[in-house]
């Protein structure tokens, strides 16, 4: 294992202390219980949004904390999740009086701890949602996780739904449009490699040479089932297809295209595989009016590249195209 950290056991306390320095001013981070929020937060009268999940996804979640998106999010330990503590108190320091918003990642741990925080937060008097988001088509149940995992859209959600935060919008409203962006995307994964967790110190499973698995997680899980690597341009179809069918996508939608790298895709690599992408859906009739492409969900340092595809109406392109400002995505602030 070649890593740039000191001790396994201090890697997220370290990173946060880092996060904490470069993003001074912006961003402002607690511990004992760790949790990252907006400088100015909490914010009157705007919902506040909040997430989180286990460290080595970033820049998910910290890396989407600020103006128009996150107030707040609860990192855990790597691919663990956070606890109700950290969610509590996250959750009271940004609530600025209309109302907190929950955006969990369907994965168990996550989800329980979520739900106990979340109730913890109503007996205090808090008003709370929360939406899981279950996007991933490659399988119904993994090693984490009940029904369908959380990935790709949860980017999605976080920036579409602290756009309408912004504006005003009341929590039942937000937390509506966020169970929108749940339904109307899917997403898939492949992975070249496995990742190293520093704590194990080895791949979390061995691939060869001249292998791939289809239909990851984003926690090194492994997926749908293994083949021969392949071309950019087959794997794409193999993902595409699976993820067009499965809403299903059809021929005159407008989508929002997200190519997401898993923390050691080189970005070449992820606008070869967007290229390909695009030629896919060209062919099958749906539009791409928007695009992100880039490592903002990560798996560590995971080869490898997942797909997502949200169906746009005007409302969420517009929502989508409004002003954001944190250290993981930013334009037009």
């Amino acid at each position: 294992m070649k890593k740039l950290i000191n001790r396994p056991d201090d890697v997220v306390r370290e990173e946060l202390a880092g996060v904490a320095l470069a993003h001074a001013g912006r961003l402002v981070v607690h511990t004992d219980p760790h949790w990252i929020a907006r400088a100015d937060a909490p914010v009157a009268g705007k919902v506040a949004l909040v997430s989180g999940g286990g460290s080595g996804h970033e820049p998910m979640h910290g890396g989407f904390v600020g103006p128009g998106m996150l107030d707040a999010a609860c990192p855990g330990e790597v691919f663990t999740s956070p606890t109700p503590d950290q969610m509590l108190a996250a959750t009271r320091a940004v609530d600025g009086g209309a109302g907190v918003l929950h955006i969990v990642k369907n994965y168990t741990g996550d989800v329980m701890n979520f739900e106990m925080a979340a109730d913890l937060a109503r007996d205090e008097g808090l008003q709370v949602e929360q939406v899981v988001i279950a996007d991933d088509v490659a399988v119904e149940d993994s090693l984490y996780t009940a029904g369908r995992r959380g990935v790709g859209a949860t980017v999605l959600a976080e920036k579409i739904c602290g756009a309408a935060a912004e504006e005003g919008r009341p929590l039942a409203a937000v937390a509506g449009l966020c169970r929108t962006v749940d339904e109307r995307s899917r997403s898939m994964g492949v992975a070249l490699t496995s990742c190293t967790v520093p704590a194990a110190g080895r791949p979390t499973f061995e691939l060869g040479e001249d292998e791939m698995e289809v239909g990851i997680g984003i926690h090194g899980e492994p997926g749908r089932e293994r083949r021969p690597l392949a071309s950019a341009t087959e794997i794409v179809e193999t993902l595409a297809t699976a993820v067009v069918a499965d809403l299903p996508f059809r021929a005159g939608d407008e989508v929002l295209a997200f190519v997401n790298g898993m923390g050691a895709t080189p970005l070449m690599e992820l606008y070869v595989v967007y290229a390909a992408l695009h030629r896919f859906l060209e062919e099958s009739g749906i539009a791409i009016t928007r695009s992100l492409v880039g490592s903002y969900m990560t798996s560590l340092d995971m080869a490898g590249c997942s797909v997502t595809l949200l169906r746009l109406d005007d409302e969420l392109t517009r929502l989508w195209d409004a002003p954001v400002d944190t250290p993981g995505l930013r334009w037009g602030a």
